[in-house]
């Protein structure tokens, strides 16, 4: 009886061992890296700042052997896909992508995933059935804006459009959101749309490059890292400051406090927050860990308004952007949610 009491109580003690043992202790050896297509902005700056502190803890932590971060030269598809061929190449057990284009990574996605790496997109996904994606409903960012613009502005009027870097899925689909919103409340008219890349200093001089040719503005619809520059733009042209959407970015917050100190300027600001990246990073190595994970997930953007300004300003960085960091327990719960 002794016997049995004792190996009953040495079994309990082995599995309170093996729950109490680091989670992802399976994925010691795996291997992940991140293909980034695009650094020219602070959104991007901060999102591989982010990757840096979560991931390269996780490295010295024991729960990965490695998370290098890689960024193309250029915005190509073409440079990116034969990135992501390379790294397959290299050994790595998982690759987590902000993609270029939705579909021109595709081949390449396709052949990562029949050699056996595990491929997440996040921000720009990729529409291969093989690879998990991980984004914010950005259509409802672009809707969402219309949507304020009208709660503010009940007589409608004229919007410009500052969209953001061309072929990604991010800029179509914020831009599809807009068109939808528009279409919802038709006493808006977009007449103009300019490209600003993400960017302050693309969107200003896009901006300052159509403004002598278009009717009074009420409102502009933005997609993040271009509000600052935009304002700037109406300020140089000597025009009436519209209402403009703002994406989280420090500048821009900065500007919307001194504005609202200085005439009581009001509006709205939101993005994903870069650290979408550390999620992702997560839910790789959660798969490489075994775990079911659905293709598809989801997560909340990241809204400020009025009553959180001053708080958002004091935890922003200067050049920086509004953000949120993820966790191994954070990407569970997102896991167990089904990606809702």
């Amino acid at each position: 009886m002794k016997t049995i009491t004792a190996t009953i109580l040495a079994s309990a003690a082995l599995v309170s061992l093996i729950a109490a043992a680091p989670a992802g202790a399976q994925t010691a050896d795996k291997r992940i890296a991140l293909s980034n297509n695009y650094a020219g902005n602070s959104w991007r700056q901060a999102m591989l700042e982010s990757w840096q502190k979560v991931a390269g803890q996780a490295v010295k932590d024991g729960v990965v052997a490695a998370a290098d971060a890689y960024t193309t030269a250029e915005n190509q598809a073409t440079e990116q896909a034969a990135q992501i061929q390379n790294l397959v190449l290299q050994g790595y057990n998982a690759i987590v992508v902000n993609a270029a284009s939705p579909t021109a990574l595709n081949g390449a996605v396709k052949e990562a995933c029949d050699a056996g790496v595990t491929v997440v997109s996040f921000d720009g996904v990729v529409t291969e059935p093989c690879a998990w994606r991980v984004a914010v409903d950005f259509h409802k960012i672009g809707e969402t804006q219309v949507d304020y613009l009208a709660g503010r502005l009940k007589d409608g009027g004229n919007l410009l459009e500052v969209r953001g870097l061309p072929g990604t899925s991010v800029d179509e689909e914020i831009h599809q959101g807009i068109v939808d919103g528009v279409k919802k409340h038709p006493q808006f008219k977009i007449v103009s749309s300019v490209q600003g890349d993400w960017n302050q200093t693309v969107a200003q001089k896009a901006v300052a490059g159509v403004l002598p040719s278009l009717p009074p503005i009420v409102g502009v619809v933005t997609q993040g890292g271009d509000g600052f520059g935009t304002a700037e733009a109406f300020k140089a042209a000597g025009r009436p400051t519209p209402l403009i959407i703002l994406g989280n970015r420090q500048d821009e917050l900065k500007w919307w406090q001194e504005q609202r100190d200085a005439n009581g300027y009001e509006t709205t600001s939101f993005s994903i927050a870069p650290g979408v990246s550390t999620l992702a990073f997560w839910i790789a190595q959660q798969i490489l860990d075994g775990k079911q994970v659905p293709k598809d997930l989801q997560v909340p953007f990241l809204r400020i308004d009025p009553p959180q300004l001053d708080e958002a300003l004091k935890t922003t960085p200067a050049g920086g952007v509004a953000n949120v960091e993820y966790s191994q327990a954070d990407a569970a719960k997102v896991i167990a949610a089904g990606g809702k």
